[in-house]
């Protein structure tokens, strides 16, 4: 293995790309009613086992600290799958909240349905479910259709992965409720607004995209996504999986301004920092007090690593679950939070850092 070394930033450079996204979110806002994050966690509908039942720890030692467990129809389904999750702590918030997202890959082909986004509050063990969209300037909405590798929460705006466009961005302030113009969700079989009607498959909150930060280099990938709050000011962070036939992937940190944009030049976000990843198959990155760590794919077989390394440092390895995906860092407890994602083996969980 590798070390973490430094790597030309330029190639992760970002070009912002709003286009219509703003109106079109602005106009789908008109409509629906905005719901506050804490707002839609007292009314979630589902509920987490904390430290239930899983094989995804198998054989790791030590095992996590923590963690939480979905409902049965979440963790069987092979529609969706779970890739990206972020904490309050990214965000800058008080309450305990974690974002995990999903992307549509169903058994059997049928219409797309994007992204969904499930919000957690771990005090509670409850949990719901967003469905993420693009808004349409004349009040219409269509699906987000990426892969939703890693998201990042930082104040009220949330990044999410694109992989080889760069990263999209949604406002947390515009969770909108079907609710709150209609008597139900609409049709479950049904997506879009269609004679004056809103139908999301059955899903009662929307969150439409607000903007954009386009990659400027083709053969860039942005693979997952993370926040580093211990440096002044906080970064976003990004990457490449890097492959299995030895290829390792790149890594990116992108200052953050107050208002949780990314800090640019007339539309242009040069990375102010860069790294190469000590190893491939990287799912989910974090630097925390200058310290990386890295989740490391295995297979439905072989659980995965959590690789730790400094800059120009010999890297060390850990044990990790199967399946680990994106991190995030829960700050008031010194720990380290990710999710799974094999059917039947889905947890969001923590290990100390």
């Amino acid at each position: 293995m590798r070390k973490l070394v430094a790597a030309s930033p330029e190639p992760y450079t970002l070009r912002r790309r709003t286009g219509e996204l703003a109106e079109g979110a602005a106009r789908l806002a008109e409509d629906l009613a905005a719901v506050s994050v804490a707002e839609l966690l007292s009314g979630a509908n589902r509920t987490a086992v904390r430290q239930g039942a899983t094989t995804a720890f198998n054989g790791m030692r030590p095992g996590p600290v923590d963690w939480f467990t979905f409902e049965d129809r979440d963790d069987d389904t092979r529609d969706w799958h779970p890739q990206g999750l972020t904490s309050a702590c990214d965000a800058g918030r008080d309450e305990p909240a974690f974002i995990a997202s999903w992307y549509w890959k169903p058994e059997v082909d049928t219409e797309e349905r994007g992204v969904r986004l499930t919000f957690l509050d771990p005090q509670t063990a409850k949990y719901r479910h967003v469905l993420c969209v693009v808004g349409k300037t004349d009040g219409s909405y269509a699906p987000v259709d990426i892969h939703s590798g890693g998201i990042a929460w930082y104040g009220d705006l949330l990044y999410v992965a694109d992989t080889t466009r760069g990263l999209r961005v949604f406002d947390l302030r515009r969770i909108l409720d079907l609710r709150s113009v209609q008597d139900d969700v609409g049709d479950h079989t049904r997506f879009g607004r269609k004679q004056g009607k809103y139908h999301a498959y059955g899903y009662r909150f929307l969150l439409p995209q607000s903007d954009c930060w386009k990659l400027a280099t083709t053969g860039v990938r942005c693979s997952f996504a993370s926040v580093d709050r211990s440096t002044a000011p906080a970064r976003l962070i990004s990457g490449e999986c890097g492959d299995a036939q030895g290829g390792v992937g790149r890594l990116a940190c992108w200052n953050l301004a107050e208002d949780g944009s990314l800090t640019h030049d007339e539309g242009v976000a040069v990375p102010s920092a860069a790294y190469l990843a000590p190893d491939c198959k990287i799912q989910g990155a974090v630097s925390h007090k200058a310290r990386w760590y890295l989740s490391q794919a295995g297979t439905g077989a072989v659980r995965g690593r959590l690789i730790e390394a400094e800059p120009d440092g010999d890297p060390e390895v850990r044990d990790y679950p199967y399946g680990p995906e994106d991190l995030t860092v829960w700050r008031a407890r010194e720990q380290l939070w990710s999710l799974t994602e094999f059917p039947r083996r889905r947890a969001i969980y923590g290990v100390p850092l």
